[in-house]
């Protein structure tokens, strides 16, 4: 069976750390920022780790 192929996309916004555990940044974070709080601002600023289904699916994609 062939190698799988990393995805692109994936690769640019994802980040797998030493332990295996994948980070990523929040959604809603471009523009309309000003309608935001400070404090969920700050919140969505903090990186994301992913769980679940999901966190498997993406290092599928990754090639983990």
């Amino acid at each position: 069976m062939p190698k799988l192929k990393t995805h692109s996309g994936t690769k640019d916004r994802v980040k797998v750390t030493k332990n295996g555990k994948i980070k990523t940044r929040h959604s809603m974070t471009n523009h309309f920022l000003e309608k935001k709080s400070k404090s969920r601002k700050r919140r969505l600023a903090t990186p994301k780790t992913i769980v679940g289904k999901d966190k498997k699916n993406i290092k599928l994609r990754l090639g983990v």
